[in-house]
C-alpha cells in the first residue's frame, strides 16, 4: 500500500489513545511560543490543530504560516487545553522539514481577518480562507450542496447542466455579454438563469429537472447580493401545479434548517397574497419575525389641515417605544431622511389615552376615534406616520418597520420564519403609465386570456416567492406553455408577435410542437447559506467573491486585454473623452 510521506494523520485527530505512537503531521504554523529553550508550535491544517514541542537542541527557525512536516512521538500534555479537541496531547518533534517558507510579512493576522478592510481581505483571499471560520463555511457549503443533490435525486429529479453561453434576452437585469470571434458583431450572453432551457427540457419530455446552477447578472452589489454571479437551486416539473413545487421545497427546506441550523420548522409554510403583504407589512418580502404591522390611514385624514398629509398616501404603525426620549425620535427621523424620506410624523399616546407631542395638535377627536378603531393601539404606545406618494409611502413604511424592529429588539435573531408570497399582479404600470410585466413574462395568469384583455391590471399570476426572515429566497411560477397565449400576453405589454418570435424563438417554436403544463422555481443557494450561518454579507459564504464594485482585487478582474485579442473578436474601444 502506498504510504503518504507527508502525514500519517491530520492535525485534528490525535487523542490520548494515540500516546507513545510515532506520527507524521503536516500543516501551517499557527502560533509560536518559546519557554526557556523549548519552542511550542501549534500546527494547523484543514481538519484542526495540534501542539508540537521542539526540543532545545533542535536548531530550526520558523515563521508563522510556514508550511512544515513534523515527525515525532505523541505524548500526554502536562498543561492541557480543553478548548482544543487535541488539547490532551502533543507531539515531541524528532524531525521538522520546511515544505513552504512564509517569506513575506503577513498583510493581516489570519485569526483576525474578519475585521480587515474588504479589499485587503479579497486581495489576499487565499490567506483569509486559512482562518477557521472560513474553512467552516467552505465545509458547510460543500455538505449543503451534497445534501440538496441527494434530496433531489431521491425525489426523482434529473440533474442536467444547461449552457453557460447563450443568447441575450430581456429578463430584468443586465446581461454579461461575450463577443463571438467566428460571427463578427454578434454576442453570447451569460445566463441570468436557466429559465428557457429548463422549460425546453419540459417540452423534451423530461419530467423533473434540477441543477445547482451558476447565474450571471450585471447588478449593483448589496449585502445580500453578489454583483456578478451567484448559484441557485434550479428546478422544473412537468404535469405539476404550484402546490407540487411548494411540497418539494417545504420538505427540502424544513430538513435543511433542521439538519444544518438545528431549527424546528413547521410545515406547511404560512401564505400571504402579494396584496396582503403590501397592505399589512409594506413589503413583498416581509420579515415576519417582526410583529409590527402597517395600516393605511389616508381616508381618516382626507380632510386634514396638516400640510404634510395633504394629497399624500398615509401609512401608520404603532409600537411601545419603552420610555425612549426625544433623542430616539429625532434619530429615527434623521434615519428616514437619510433614506430619502421627507420626514417622520408621530404622536405619543399617554397612559390616559391622550395624544402628546409630535403632531398631536393637528389630529381631531374624530380622527383619534377612527385611528383607535383601525389600529387598536394601547396607552403608552407611539403612532408613527409616513406620508408620500403611493410607492414611496409603501417603501418608507417598510424601512420604518424594519428599523423599529431592530432598535426596539423586537426580532428574535435565532428564529426562522417562512412565508410564501403568492398571487402577484401579472402586469403593472411603468413611470409613463404604460402596462408592463410585473414579475415574470413566462408565467401563467390565473384567469382566461379574454378576461386578462378586459382588465390587464386586475390579472393575478401563478407566481410565488418564498421569503425567509425578510429575504427573498426563492422565486418561481407556473409557466405559460401555450404560444398563442404568449403572443397575446406580450402584446398587452407592448410587444408584437415578431418580438416573441425573435427574442424567444426556441421557446415559441418548441411550444408549437406541444408542451406539457409545467412549473418550477429558482432558490438562491448563496442566500440560503447566509441564512443558515446568520451572516450579514453574502461574500462571507462564497470562496472567491467580488467586492461591492464588482471587482476582484485578487486577480484584478475586470482588467484590460491586449489589442490583438480585441481585434480577434471584432471589438474596437471608444475613447469616452
Amino acid at each position: 500500500m502506498n504510504k503518504n510521506i507527508y502525514r500519517t494523520v491530520d492535525c485534528g485527530s490525535l487523542r490520548m489513545s494515540d500516546c507513545e505512537t510515532k506520527q507524521v503531521l503536516s500543516g501551517f504554523v499557527d502560533t509560536i511560543r518559546k519557554l526557556g529553550g523549548i519552542t511550542f508550535v501549534v500546527l494547523r491544517d484543514f481538519y484542526g490543530k495540534t501542539q508540537i514541542v521542539l526540543p532545545e537542541e533542535m536548531d530550526i527557525s520558523l515563521n508563522k504560516e510556514d508550511v512544515i512536516c513534523v515527525h515525532g512521538t505523541v505524548r500526554e500534555r502536562s498543561s492541557k487545553n480543553p478548548a482544543m479537541p487535541t488539547g490532551d496531547i502533543e507531539i515531541l518533534a524528532e524531525k521538522v522539514e520546511i515544505l513552504g517558507k512564509c517569506e513575506k510579512v503577513l498583510p493581516f493576522e489570519i485569526k483576525n481577518s474578519q475585521s480587515v478592510n474588504e479589499d485587503l481581505r479579497l486581495k489576499y483571499r487565499y490567506l483569509d480562507l486559512r482562518a477557521d471560520y472560513n474553512k467552516e463555511m467552505l465545509k458547510l457549503r460543500s455538505d449543503l450542496m451534497m445534501y440538496v443533490r441527494s434530496f433531489m435525486h431521491e425525489k426523482g429529479f434529473l440533474e442536467v447542466q444547461t449552457p453557460i453561453l447563450t443568447a441575450s434576452s430581456p429578463e430584468g437585469a443586465r446581461d454579461f455579454l461575450v463577443p463571438s470571434r467566428l460571427t463578427p458583431g454578434k454576442f453570447y450572453a451569460l445566463p441570468q438563469a436557466p429559465q428557457q432551457f429548463k422549460q425546453l427540457l419540459m417540452t423534451s419530455g423530461v419530467d423533473k429537472y434540477f441543477q445547482i446552477a451558476p447565474c450571471f447578472r450585471d447588478e449593483d452589489a448589496r449585502a445580500d447580493r453578489s454583483p456578478t454571479e451567484f448559484y441557485q437551486i434550479d428546478m422544473e416539473m412537468a404535469f405539476a401545479t404550484q402546490e407540487d413545487v411548494f411540497a418539494v421545497f417545504e420538505e427540502l427546506y424544513s430538513k435543511i434548517f433542521e439538519k444544518f441550523a438545528g431549527a424546528k420548522v413547521t410545515t406547511p409554510f404560512k401564505r400571504l397574497t402579494y396584496e396582503d403583504a403590501i397592505n399589512k407589512y409594506a413589503s413583498d418580502k416581509p420579515d415576519l419575525r417582526n410583529p409590527l404591522t402597517v395600516a393605511d390611514v389616508t381616508e381618516i385624514f382626507k380632510d386634514t389641515e396638516f400640510n404634510a398629509f395633504k394629497g399624500n398616501i398615509i401609512k401608520a404603525l404603532h409600537v411601545d417605544c419603552k420610555g425612549n426620549g426625544r433623542k430616539f425620535y429625532d434619530s429615527l427621523t434623521e434615519f428616514l431622511k437619510s433614506r430619502e424620506a421627507k420626514g417622520l410624523a408621530y404622536v405619543h399616546v399617554d397612559e390616559n389615552g391622550e395624544y402628546q407631542t409630535g403632531i398631536s395638535k393637528f389630529i381631531t377627536e374624530e380622527q383619534k376615534t377612527e385611528l383607535q378603531k383601525l389600529l387598536n393601539y394601547k396607552p403608552g404606545e407611539t403612532i408613527f406616520f409616513i406620508a408620500d406618494q403611493k410607492q414611496k409611502a409603501i417603501k418608507f413604511a417598510d424601512v420604518l418597520r424594519q428599523e423599529l424592529g431592530k432598535r426596539l429588539n423586537l426580532i428574535d435573531e435565532n428564529a426562522y420564519n417562512f412565508v410564501w408570497i403568492v398571487d402577484f399582479p401579472f402586469y403593472e404600470l411603468d413611470d409613463d403609465g404604460n402596462i408592463e410585466f410585473s414579475h415574470n413574462p413566462f408565467s401563467l395568469p390565473q384567469i382566461s386570456i379574454e378576461e386578462v384583455k378586459k382588465n390587464p391590471l386586475g390579472a393575478k399570476a401563478y407566481q410565488y416567492d418564498l421569503v425567509i426572515n425578510g429575504y427573498e429566497s426563492l422565486s418561481g411560477a407556473v409557466r405559460n406553455h401555450r404560444p398563442d397565449y404568449m403572443v397575446e400576453l406580450f402584446k398587452l405589454a407592448g410587444y408584437d408577435k415578431s418580438v416573441v418570435e425573435n427574442k424567444f424563438p426556441a421557446l415559441y417554436n418548441a411550444f408549437s410542437y406541444g408542451a406539457p403544463p409545467h412549473c418550477g422555481a429558482g432558490a438562491g443557494f448563496d442566500r440560503l447559506m447566509m441564512l443558515l450561518t446568520h451572516n450579514e454579507y453574502i461574500r462571507d459564504v462564497i470562496a472567491f467573491p467580488m467586492n461591492k464594485n464588482g471587482c476582484d482585487p485578487l486577480t484584478n478582474a475586470p482588467n484590460t486585454v491586449d489589442e490583438k485579442l480585441l481585434r480577434d473578436v471584432h471589438i474596437k474601444l471608444i475613447d469616452e473623452e
